[in-house]
């Protein structure tokens, strides 16, 4: 997996990155992290750090790469200069560049001059005498070093999509360096796989149509005695968006890292995108990593663009949300609820000893981390903080109706001798139900606003009791002065 730290992580990286790591594991491989960090204009120390910790939160470790090293490091680009030096030395001593010192106007002038619709490079210094390149020279040009691509047809089998053939007319002689001899991406990909081993390459479709000229670049470098030729390739399909565009790093649904801030669990994203382009069986969904590893076979890809649907998406996390216990939501929603100042930070031990009664109350009713923060910040905040989903007091609350039922209601449970959970359900069942005639519904929907502040709430009886009997109390009068 070889990202470039430019912007936010994209969810298609993520896939690619599963992808990759599910067949390395699969087959007992290696899976490598590279950092292609060649484009110093766009390139950001913030997005480095956001592609590290995406990976760190989604748990796929890698085996070589940053922080953990391995044998053919550095796994930066930024730091690999002098390979790429000595790479373009060998490769023009065996005939294999040459310099251009076109420039982008005169290529495109004699396009247009020839009638031609092929785009790119037409060649025009790959034969250049000595004395023309001498006269270049003279007149202060610089020139870029381009790849001379062989004649004939190049094919490969693609590990999604079977045998490709391209014909080396439409793949022009195109640039190794820029003019200043910094390497470019099409020098640095190739090589780093030529001596870093990499026996196989899954990435995304966009990069298909560059597949021809790196597997004749891979050729050259053999030749030169770097590698030993192309690695094994699968092109991944498109992720879509709405409206059957690509899904572009402006979509807000692209950005990786903004499901863990939305309280995805990594399993939960993973399970997910796994499944744009890949099903571990026609009738099942919801699978762990370890599964998949054991499932997955890359020829099992649909070559076909997948569609991201935000809705199945959570769907499948709630459904992984469904699969921990108590204790590991309570574990992972805490740094939700202390940036939410729900509870202290550190935990505080009264804190922790009512997170420890009230999780249970929710646990089976979040679908994502965060709504944690919602379902039971009522039971922290301070009385004089406490406050109550407007919509839902004019709703249920502000009528006559409602508020003569949080008045019976607190009547009910003013006399109790014993504020328990048992207790305040049988008297509000007894006064609301029974005596009242309200059904269900009706009956606690005002009192659960009252005292939660919302609609949606824990179990009422359950959440009363929590409260204690002071700030249950408390919390229905304080409604009906509202």
């Amino acid at each position: 997996m070889a990202p470039s730290p430019t912007g936010s992580p994209h969810v298609g990286l993520v896939r690619t990155a599963l992808y990759n790591w599910a067949f390395a594991r699969h087959h007992g491989g290696t899976f490598v992290f590279r950092i292609e960090d060649t484009d110093t204009a766009r390139n950001t120390q913030e997005s480095y750090d956001a592609l590290v910790d995406l990976f760190h939160w989604l748990g796929l470790g890698w085996d070589e790469g940053p922080e953990v090293g391995g044998d053919h490091g550095p796994y930066l680009q930024s730091q690999r200069g002098h390979l790429y030096v000595d790479a373009l030395a060998r490769l023009a001593e065996a005939g294999h560049t040459y310099r251009c010192f076109c420039t982008t106007e005169e290529i495109d002038a004699r396009r247009k001059a020839s009638g031609s619709k092929i785009l790119g490079y037409d060649r025009f210094c790959r034969d250049l005498t000595a004395e023309q390149v001498a006269a270049f020279e003279a007149e202060g040009r610089s020139a870029v070093v381009r790849f001379k691509m062989p004649d004939g047809e190049i094919a490969f089998d693609d590990l999604v999509r079977g045998t490709i053939t391209f014909h080396s007319d439409h793949v022009p002689d195109y640039a190794l360096a820029r003019a200043n001899g910094d390497p470019l991406y099409t020098l640095v990909n190739p090589v780093d796989d030529a001596l870093m081993e990499i026996t196989h390459v899954l990435r995304g479709e966009d990069l298909l149509s560059s597949t021809p000229r790196q597997i004749a670049l891979y050729a050259a470098l053999a030749d030169v005695g770097i590698g030993t030729g192309a690695p094994y390739f699968g092109h991944l399909p498109y992720v879509m968006g709405q409206g059957n565009k690509k899904l572009s790093k402006r979509d807000p649904e692209a950005n990786a890292l903004g499901y863990r801030e939305a309280g995805f669990l990594p399993e939960g994203l993973l399970n997910y995108v796994a499944l744009l382009g890949w099903a571990i069986a026609a009738d099942r969904d919801v699978f762990t990593l370890e599964e998949m590893v054991e499932a997955f076979e890359i020829g099992d890809v649909n070559p076909n663009p997948a569609r991201f649907d935000l809705k199945k998406a959570d769907a499948i996390n709630s459904s992984h949300m469904r699969l921990l216990s108590t204790e590991d939501i309570a574990h992972r929603a805490l740094p939700f609820l202390k940036a939410a100042g729900v509870v202290s930070d550190p935990v505080g031990d009264a804190d922790a000893q009512l997170l420890e009664l009230a999780m249970p109350l929710v646990a089976e009713r979040i679908n994502k981390l965060t709504e944690a923060v919602d379902m039971l910040g009522f039971l922290f905040v301070e009385e004089a903080d406490f406050t109550r989903d407007p919509a839902d007091v004019e709703k249920l609350v502000a009528t006559d109706d409602g508020r003569a039922v949080v008045q019976a209601s607190h009547d009910a449970l003013a006399g109790l001798e014993q504020w328990s959970t048992a207790a305040i359900q049988e008297a509000l069942q007894t006064r609301l139900v029974d005596e009242m005639g309200l059904k269900p519904r009706h009956a606690f929907g005002p009192v659960r606003v009252a005292v939660t502040g919302r609609r949606v709430s824990p179990p009422l009886f359950e959440s009363l009791e929590l409260l204690g009997r002071e700030r249950g109390l408390a919390r229905l009068e304080g409604a009906l002065g509202a």
